[in-house]
């Protein structure tokens, strides 16, 4: 059957993960008053589906039961069926998530829940197969014609159990922060890490950027040697697997197994975005030229395959594409055949095979391989006794032969919404990236996307707009939105030292202050209080890929009570952390962002303040050391603001080292300077 036979309401949307769906014989409708108003007139039961464009599960469900017209047929008789992009409806994502996590105890995508008329959940689940689908609806609708009271029931039960999740207890005891709280946490953490593939030991493994952040700078500022070479073998082999893109650069979600080896191949920007920065970072603590090379190919990547003219970002790319038999199919665009590419290198393919392991260790299945190293260049160099200048000129030319080869097959396809959030993490790791490398292009790039977000996303009030495509601003931000943005920013003007970008992060964290802020628990709320009420109002607060976005908020806060002199938004950052902290032993990956900034409170914290006409080029020196534990702040002219009051002398560039509102004699040089910090 074709699947375009048919068009259902999604067809006006423009979400690409919601027109894949537009030609189902489903009946499918958007998440809107209208839908919503229909459901309590119909009074039939809710049925809501979840998932993404990159989804490889979702397209499975799509084929298997979505275009199905018998399926079709069920689902249209007896629900409003609704489908939800999570990317475009983060809020309403979370919100059923919750009620499948707390039924099925787990979670992921795609999410199918079935809800009564007035949206409160009553059953749900992830990917069913065709035959598991028609049963469960077919007992859903049975209780719900004969005994709909049991439905109910279940139903206000599971609603105080989403609604007691969705909130967080104020911490009523004095705000203590102990160093023990770290070790203690990381001890707990380190009993279930893989210390020879990295990451966790379990798969399937996910790359957890915010986690590796922590750990990173933990182990810097304690001197843990043992702990820094975990994260760092962690970094190594997250970037030699087949997660990495070898050809063209760049990160896929995760991996399928232990060894990093094998992922669903999805290519989403918010990964992307957070490895540059995290990459950037491990190559100033390291000077690996491993490092640097992944952070500039992934920018490749990203410049190539998910930027538009306007410097904005595309989201993802999907993990399916056509085979050459014109068949959807996972991982096609990416894996290869031995026989392709010996043709492809000819007398250099011996040497590509032994690096790249196509032989047993590489070979994933349908005798298609996925490019996987397994050794060191300077190991491989002198195994195989090769000449490092002549070897990294044989593998750009590999890199360059395979790219143009494989960009004659069917590409994936694009998901091309702009989401604010997103693109305020890929503004960051281009800062970044800029920061240790300072490639002029990159700071181009950076100054492009904050250029875009300030003129089509962001309005004078500090409001943010969050989903962005063809000239279309739409859905009010959520908190992740103007953490993000607010955390980019403060980054942009550690380089830049224009302090537009300080007062526009202190204009949208007012914004916040008065739409999101939960009194009860001096906590954020996901949603504004403009939004529309769903069946509960969440406060996120657990990291996860993306750090939680109330733990970026807690350190957004800290930065600008520095910037600011601002002893209320010190306090509030302190009570966040302090609100969290209970959960770090039993759970301390979940919590790597606050961690992060507990250890700010536990340990040396600097501001360093550069004043003159060479305050540019001062910083831009300092930014060559790796400081995990600063801020920056600079002007070229003499300034009221506090952070300079009184410390510019005309003709002089000076270096303030200062710690707990105290300041150390003023310094001159670079050298000078870092001194005073070690």
């Amino acid at each position: 059957m074709s699947k375009h036979k048919f068009t259902n309401a999604l067809i006006k949307e423009t979400s690409p993960y919601l027109l894949q769906h537009a030609h189902n014989p489903v009946n499918w409708k958007a998440w809107n008053t209208e839908t919503l108003k229909e459901a309590k007139e119909s009074k039939k039961l809710m049925l809501i589906s979840v998932g993404y464009a990159a989804c490889h599960w979702c397209h499975v469900m799509e084929h298997e039961s979505f275009e199905d017209t018998l399926v079709a047929n069920l689902m249209n008789k007896n629900f409003v069926n609704i489908k939800i992009d999570r990317e475009e409806r983060p809020d309403i994502d979370q919100v059923y998530m919750t009620s499948v996590q707390l039924m099925t105890g787990r979670g992921g995508w795609p999410m199918n829940v079935i809800a009564l008329p007035d949206g409160r959940p009553v059953w749900g689940g992830t990917y069913f197969s065709k035959g598991d689908w028609v049963n469960a609806l077919e007992q859903i609708q049975k209780v719900y014609d004969k005994t709909p009271e049991k439905l109910i029931k279940y139903a206000d039960r599971l609603a105080e159990g989403m609604e007691q999740n969705a909130l967080v207890t104020p911490n009523l005891n004095a705000i203590e922060f102990k160093e023990e709280v770290l070790l203690t946490a990381v001890n707990n953490w380190s009993k279930k890490f893989d210390r020879q593939k990295g990451g966790m030991d379990y798969s399937p493994k996910f790359m957890m950027p915010n986690n590796y952040h922590f750990l990173m700078r933990y182990a810097h500022q304690t001197e843990d040697e043992e702990l820094k070479t975990y994260a760092l073998n962690t970094l190594d082999q997250i970037s030699y697997g087949g997660v990495y893109d070898h050809v063209g650069g760049g990160f896929s979600r995760y991996s399928t197994d232990k060894k990093w080896h094998v992922p669903h191949f999805e290519k989403m920007l918010y990964d992307n975005a957070q490895l540059v920065s995290l990459y950037s970072d491990a190559y100033l603590l390291t000077r690996d030229n491993w490092y640097k090379q992944v952070v500039y190919e992934t920018l490749d990547f990203v410049k190539r395959e998910l930027t538009n003219v306007e410097g904005a970002f595309y989201s993802s790319l999907d993990a399916d594409s056509l085979s050459a038999t014109g068949e959807l199919e996972e991982g096609a665009y990416y894996v290869w055949q031995k026989e392709e590419l010996q043709n492809l290198l000819g007398a250099d393919f011996d040497l590509f095979s032994k690096y790249y392991n196509i032989n047993n260790y590489g070979l994933w299945e349908h005798n298609n391989y996925v490019l996987i190293r397994n050794q060191t260049d300077s190991l491989f160099l002198e195994k195989n006794k090769s000449s490092k200048t002549s070897f990294f000129q044989k593998q750009k030319q590999w890199k360059k032969v395979l790219l143009a080869h494989r960009e004659k097959r069917a590409r994936p396809r694009l998901d091309d919404k702009t989401l604010t959030s997103w693109n305020a993490l890929m503004l960051k790791g281009y800062v970044d990236a800029y920061k240790v490398f300072g490639e002029d292009r990159f700071i181009k790039s950076a100054l492009k996307s904050a250029r875009f977000i300030k003129e089509k996303q962001l309005d004078n009030s500090g409001k943010i707009w969050h989903s962005y495509k063809e000239g279309n601003s739409k859905i009010n931000g959520y908190l992740e939105d103007y953490a993000a943005t607010i955390d980019a920013f403060i980054a942009l003007y550690e380089v830049t030292l224009d302090r537009s970008y300080l007062e526009s992060s202190k204009k949208m964290m007012n914004y916040v202050q008065q739409h999101f802020y939960d009194d009860s628990s001096k906590m954020y709320f996901f949603t504004s209080n403009l939004d529309e009420s769903l069946v509960t109002r969440n406060i996120e607060s657990t990291d996860n890929v993306i750090p939680a976005s109330n733990s970026m908020m807690a350190k957004n806060l800290y930065k600008l009570s520095h910037y600011f002199s601002n002893s209320e938004y010190l306090e509030q950052s302190k009570q966040m952390l302090h609100n969290m902290q209970r959960n770090f032993d039993a759970y301390p990956s979940g919590y790597s962002n606050w961690l992060d900034l507990y250890l700010s409170f536990t340990h040396s914290f600097y501001e360093i303040v550069v004043t003159g006409t060479e305050a540019k080029s001062k910083i831009k020196e300092i930014q060559q050391t790796y400081i995990p534990n600063k801020i920056i702040a600079g002007v070229t002219k003499p300034s009221e603001d506090p952070l300079f009051k009184g410390r510019f002398k005309k003709g002089d560039t000076y270096i303030f080292i200062c710690q707990d509102n105290a300041c150390k004699y003023p310094v001159t040089s670079v050298k000078e300077a870092l001194e005073l910090i070690k």
